[in-house]
């Protein structure tokens, strides 16, 4: 039988407008990540909520003590609910995450987060290739407008382009009203 645990990934103040990093539409990724969380406890799975921050402030974002790293309002950790805390952009990476969900026997992960390209991406891809079962809720994810060799790419096709992937050979992606219902 297979258990399924909600993954949560950087859903931090430092994507909002207000942070150092905004992402393109997240507000609504944010309020949809909400949707999925409430029906993850709803029905009894297991939430596991991941915290970016960048231990040694190498970076100007996700720095230790600063208001961006602080969950936002409406995906808040419950008192019950892992916080697994990470440095680098896999969650997967020198942190108890594989541990946690095998010490729970999960077998099926569901994720959500930010951003698209980067956290969510690596997560998804290691996830897989653990061998977990992997679904990710599309609009529950949110990115920000990229640029690779003049080429600007909008968020838009950044999360398109990422999404495609997932189907294509590492998971499900299922949107915020396929999860609820």
């Amino acid at each position: 039988m297979s258990k399924s645990a909600l993954l949560v990934i950087d859903l931090q103040n430092e994507y909002l407008p207000t942070g150092k990093l905004p992402l393109v539409n997240i507000e609504q990724a944010a309020e949809n990540a909400a949707k999925v969380i409430a029906k993850a406890r709803q029905d009894g799975t297991q939430v596991i909520h991941i915290q970016h921050i960048f231990a040694n402030g190498e970076m100007p974002v996700f720095e230790p003590n600063s208001n961006g790293i602080e969950f936002q309002e409406a995906v808040k950790p419950q008192e019950n609910e892992i916080v697994t805390v990470k440095n680098n952009v896999n969650s997967f990476l020198n942190t108890n995450l594989k541990e946690v969900l095998d010490t729970n026997d999960v077998t099926e992960l569901v994720v959500i987060g930010a951003m698209s390209h980067m956290c969510v991406d690596a997560a998804v891809r290691a996830a897989a290739d653990f061998g977990y079962k992997v679904k990710v809720v599309h609009d529950a994810c949110a990115t920000l407008d990229l640029e690779f060799n003049g080429l600007k790419v909008p968020a838009v096709y950044a999360h398109a382009t990422l999404m495609a992937a997932f189907e294509f050979a590492y998971a499900q992606v299922i949107s915020t009203e396929d999860y609820v219902s």
